[in-house]
C-alpha cells in the first residue's frame, strides 16, 4: 500500500473514449494473463451464487513508454471465459507509491466483494492498473496516464465482455484525487458513479506541489475544486478519516459539491485500516448505481 500521508507538504514532497483498433492494439500488444486458479474446464450455470475470481495481466502502453503496466481483475467468474455478459465493472485507482496489486493486497477488496455478492449485493467487478506516481493526469514528461485509461485500459476490459456504459470510479489518496479528476472531465462517458477514499485535493497551488502538479499552470488546468459543478449529476461518495491530515481540505471539497453525496467522515487515519473499514460500504455505493 501507499506511505500514509503525512501532511499536505509531506505527502507531496515522497514524491471521449477511443474504441478504435489502434488503441486497443497497444494495450493488449504483448499481454500476458497470468490467472490465480487453473480455468473450469466445464462451468455449470450458476443461479444464485457467485465465485469472485482474479486474473492479473500487463502490456505495454503508449502514454508510459518502456514500462511494463500491470493489472488486476477481481469478479464474479472472471476466469470462466471472461466476464459474465455485461458486467458493470468499478476501475480503482492507486495512490502514490501503490501499484495495481493494492486492490488485492492492501484493500483485499476481493474477499469485500465476495462478501458484498453473498449478501445479495448487485454483481459487478473490480479492475485496477498501474498508474506509477503520475497524479493520473498528462505530465510534462509525456506520460499520460488518465489517457492509457481511456483509450487502452478501458477498451481492453470492454474486449473482455465488460459493459463500457455501466463505469465506476475510485480511489484512495493520489488515486481519490484521480477518479474524481476523470470524472469530473468527462472523458469516458459511460462514468455512472465514482467513489474517492481520503482523496488528495488542495484548494490552492502551493510550491511543495510540483510532485503532484507541474507548475502553476497545470494545477490549474486540473483544479477539482473548479471542476465541482460538472459532479452534479454524477452520483458521488467521498470519505476522509477524521484523523487524516488531508480531513479539511476533503471536508471544504466536499461542502460545496452539487447534488447529493454519499459518505462522510469516520475516525480514522490515511492507512489500510481505515480504507478497509469503509470499503463495504463504498462497494454497496458503487453496485447499487452500477447494478
Amino acid at each position: 500500500m501507499e506511505d500514509p500521508v503525512l501532511g499536505r507538504r509531506r505527502l507531496l514532497g515522497l514524491a471521449g473514449l477511443g474504441l478504435g483498433a489502434s488503441a486497443l492494439a497497444a494495450c493488449t500488444e504483448g499481454l500476458t494473463p497470468v490467472e490465480t486458479a487453473p480455468p473450469a474446464v466445464t462451468a455449470p450455470p450458476r443461479t444464485a451464487a457467485l465465485t469472485v475470481r482474479t486474473s492479473t495481466g500487463s502490456f505495454v502502453s503508449a502514454f508510459r513508454p518502456g514500462i511494463a503496466t500491470h493489472w488486476t481483475l477481481a469478479g464474479p467468474d472472471v476466469m470462466s471465459g471472461g466476464a459474465h455478459p455485461d458486467l458493470p465493472l468499478a476501475v480503482f485507482l492507486h495512490g502514490l507509491g501503490g501499484s495495481h496489486s493494492v486492490l488485492l493486497e492492501g484493500l483485499a477488496a476481493h474477499e469485500a466483494l465476495q462478501r458484498h455478492l453473498d449478501a445479495g449485493g448487485p454483481p459487478f467487478a473490480l479492475a485496477a492498473v498501474d498508474g506509477g506516481d503520475s497524479w493520473w493526469h498528462r505530465r510534462a514528461d509525456g506520460s499520460d496516464t488518465q489517457s492509457m485509461l481511456v483509450h487502452e485500459f478501458v477498451p481492453f476490459l470492454g474486449g473482455r465482455g465488460y459493459d463500457l456504459g455501466r463505469i465506476g470510479l475510485f480511489g484512495l489518496s493520489m488515486g481519490g484525487f484521480g477518479s474524481l479528476l476523470l470524472a469530473s472531465q468527462g472523458r469516458l462517458p459511460g462514468v455512472r458513479a465514482v467513489a474517492a477514499m481520503s482523496p488528495a485535493v488542495w484548494e490552492a497551488y502551493e510550491a511543495s506541489m510540483e510532485g503532484a502538479f507541474d507548475g502553476p499552470a497545470d494545477f490549474a488546468a486540473h483544479d477539482v475544486f473548479t471542476l465541482r459543478p460538472s459532479l452534479a449529476a454524477v452520483p458521488k461518495r467521498i470519505d476522509c478519516g477524521t484523523g487524516d491530515d488531508l480531513f479539511a481540505t476533503v471536508r471544504d471539497y466536499r461542502a460545496e459539491l452539487p447534488g447529493t453525496v454519499e459518505g462522510g467522515f469516520q475516525p480514522g487515519g490515511h492507512d489500510d485500516s481505515y480504507w478497509r473499514s469503509i470499503l463495504p460500504g463504498v462497494l454497496s455505493f458503487l453496485g447499487r448505481n452500477l447494478g
